[in-house]
């Protein structure tokens, strides 16, 4: 792995669709929007949820090659524009998200 604490903003690609929905319907021409939760997770936090849904235990190291050192520690959006604008917010909790992405590749392993 590479650099578990930095800090991203995720949102579910269902919510990112509603949002593109939403701006096409009441987003302002020529306006630029960020599309996004407005809430930064560690990536260990990420990793973290996605083991405790897995039965498989897997080690995990990080690899000092894949440290980059331009990372930006904090990457999160403020997506307040938007929701004034359209009214979106996101609806998928991130939870719900990576269990949903964890069952997709469990169906498509099965399948292999």
């Amino acid at each position: 792995m590479g650099n578990l604490e930095a800090v991203r903003d995720y949102t579910d690609v269902r919510d990112v669709v509603r949002s593109y929905w939403a701006l096409l319907e009441e987003g302002r021409g020529g306006e630029v929007y960020n599309v996004c939760s407005g809430r930064g997770r560690r990536i260990q936090e990420m990793l973290d949820m996605l083991l405790a849904c897995s039965s498989v235990r897997v080690e995990v190291k990080v690899d000092p090659k894949r440290l980059r050192p331009s990372d930006v520690p904090v990457l999160v959006g403020d997506p307040s524009k938007l929701q004034a604008d359209t009214g979106w917010a996101p609806r998928i909790p991130l939870e719900q998200t990576l269990d949903d992405l964890l069952e997709d590749w469990r169906r498509r392993i099965v399948k292999s």
